[in-house]
């Protein structure tokens, strides 16, 4: 059976270049960065060269990158550490309703315990209004986190003309870039960005690391303490391994990114229409064209529960998801389509393809091979369904 994996969104394979330079650093030069001689001076000097990879991805100077384990972490270090350390000038927070849960929740925690939260809506393909932003900053609000891509629908926000109206109003402005890092360009200095959020384990780097921009000059409160490591902004020996393995995964992306791009765009675009042809009551979700991450397909299948698709794929060797993997195991339908106006049957239905450097036109055949007959034979089993075919047959009668 052939075995195809669409869900580079959730993770993605670690890059041979990458886990063969790690090893490295596993077996032969395992000194801890911080000790002062040559062993650690050796995995030292490995670190800095790996902070700059990803500092140069982003348009940023190495000082301001302060690794963390994952974009989870990030974006908590961004929100608890800016809400502390500006907590006199105010305690009004700005987001969205479509960010991931690692900045909602998080922001939620600080709205139950003394700070005021506003959540921005989104239109129908998910996308936030600058006009929205600007209205709702007021003189007691200190930060503004907005998402660059979304993780489920592909949706790339308007952050720069974002960050313009959050320096002009003197607002700290972080964006969680965790998708869109490494897959498209960015820029933190033309985007206007304060904190960037970004993560390993998306860009065929390692699990378990990532980063935060910090812009110099940005002050934030750490959230772990101890030996002062990552200029006290993040206390702890490094990952080291880890840390170098997400350097080359930067440099890489940085050679592919254009390529890569270009190629994904295609496959997602031919798997949207063949979909379009052969299946009937079908959705896209999120906008079209340059718009979107280019290896982003999400789409509604009415009629059907979006659990029992992804199953049945998986049977025929298709690994796939209907949102955030980390949110995979809820039944709840996803926060993003419900912010984008879908029903919460329709957004029941809903699957997320997502494309990599590996993915083929004959993994595309597959599944549009396999997908129709899927949807036919779960469609068999709802009454709902049968009934718009009772209504579609009277009305073909009817002329």
């Amino acid at each position: 059976m052939r075995r195809v994996y669409l869900d580079h969104s959730a993770t993605t394979p670690v890059d041979p270049e990458v886990a063969e330079l790690m090893m490295t650093y596993y077996t032969e030069k395992y000194g801890n960065p911080s000790s002062v001689h040559s062993f650690g001076r050796e995995t030292k000097a490995a670190l800095e060269n790996a902070r700059e990879s990803v500092a140069n991805l982003m348009n940023a100077e190495p000082t301001e990158i302060t690794f963390t384990s994952g974009g989870t972490e990030a974006d908590n270090l961004a929100i608890f550490g800016v809400a502390e350390a500006y907590s006199k000038k105010g305690k009004h927070i700005i987001t969205s309703a479509v960010e991931h849960n690692a900045v909602i929740d998080t922001c939620e925690f600080l709205a139950k315990n003394g700070y005021e939260l506003t959540i921005l809506p989104v239109d129908e393909e998910g996308f936030i209004s600058v006009d929205d932003v600007a209205k709702a900053i007021r003189p007691d609000t200190i930060l503004i986190t907005i998402m660059h891509a979304n993780n489920e629908v592909g949706t790339i926000q308007p952050i720069a003309e974002i960050g313009k109206i959050a320096k002009e109003k003197d607002v700290i402005f972080h964006v969680d870039a965790v998708q869109s890092f490494g897959k498209i360009p960015v820029d933190v200095k033309a985007m206007n960005v304060d904190l960037m959020t970004v993560s390993s384990h998306k860009i065929y780097g390692p699990k378990g690391v990532g980063a935060l921009y910090i812009r110099r000059g940005v002050r934030v409160i750490p959230r772990v303490h101890g030996g002062g490591q990552e200029r006290k902004r993040r206390s702890g020996t490094e990952n080291t391994p880890g840390i170098i393995g997400f350097g080359k995964a930067c440099e890489l992306a940085a050679q592919r990114m254009a390529q890569d791009a270009e190629r994904e765009a295609a496959l997602r675009d031919k798997l949207l229409e063949g979909i379009m042809e052969r299946i009937d009551y079908v959705k896209l979700n999120g906008p079209r064209g340059e718009n979107r991450l280019p290896g982003n397909l999400n789409v509604s299948i009415q009629f059907i529960e979006g659990e029992a698709l992804l199953l049945s794929l998986d049977l025929m060797g298709i690994a796939a998801s209907s949102g955030s993997a980390c949110t995979s195991g809820s039944l709840d339908p996803s926060h993003v389509l419900l912010a984008m106006g879908l029903s919460h049957e329709i957004a029941h239905g809903s699957l997320r393809f997502s494309f990599g450097r590996q993915n083929t036109e004959e993994d595309v055949d597959y599944v549009l091979e396999q997908l129709p007959k899927i949807v036919e034979r779960l469609r068999m089993m709802s009454p709902l369904y049968d009934q718009v075919k009772h209504s579609k047959t009277q009305k073909a009668n009817a002329l």
